[in-house]
This record gives C-alpha cells, structure tokens and sequence, in this order.
C-alpha cells in the first residue's frame, strides 16, 4: 500500500538545500572544482589557490607571466566558469 503523502527525494532536497540557503555553496563548489577543467592542467598547475567570496573569484598565480595572460582573458573565464556552474557565481575574478 503506498502512502498518499510520499515525496519525491529530488524535491526533499531541493526544498533542504533552498530553506538552508546552500545554493551559494554549492555554487562556489562547482565554480572552483571545474578551474582545472575549464583552463586545463598547465594553467592549473600554476594555480595555487582559488576560493569565491561573495561573487568575486580569488585566484593566487605561481607566475607572474601566466597571471598576465590570465588577466587579458578574465572576461572569457568568467563567463565559461558561470556556463558551467549554471549561475551567475562569479561576477569579478581577480589575480594576486
């Protein structure tokens, strides 16, 4: 016998992640793990660190060659980061 109130696990989530206010995070997730898959492993592995605070992509270069081409193309980046995120996460990227 099935019961007449039964969820569907998708929309318990869902409604979980929207009343605890997780997309943000799950957001800034998505937009950090896919760096390596949108600028490949050669600029990642110049890449010392990225976080996302408040739409802005912090991002801290090994090189100061690779920062400089990153900085001509941050446009770019940011749009196919927010393409694959499926949001507007970032909003500034900046280099240190």
């Amino acid at each position: 016998m099935r019961k007449k109130n039964t969820q569907k696990l998708s929309d318990i989530i869902r409604t979980f992640v929207k009343e605890k206010n997780l997309q943000k995070k799950f957001d800034e997730i998505d937009v950090i793990s896919s760096w390596e898959k949108i600028l490949g492993k050669t600029v990642s592995s110049y890449t010392e660190r990225v976080s996302l605070y408040n739409g802005i992509l912090f991002v801290k270069m090994k090189s100061p060659v690779v920062k400089n081409e990153l900085m001509m193309m941050k446009e770019d980046i940011k749009k196919r980061l927010n393409e694959e995120a499926g949001s507007e996460a970032v909003k500034k990227i900046v280099f240190t």
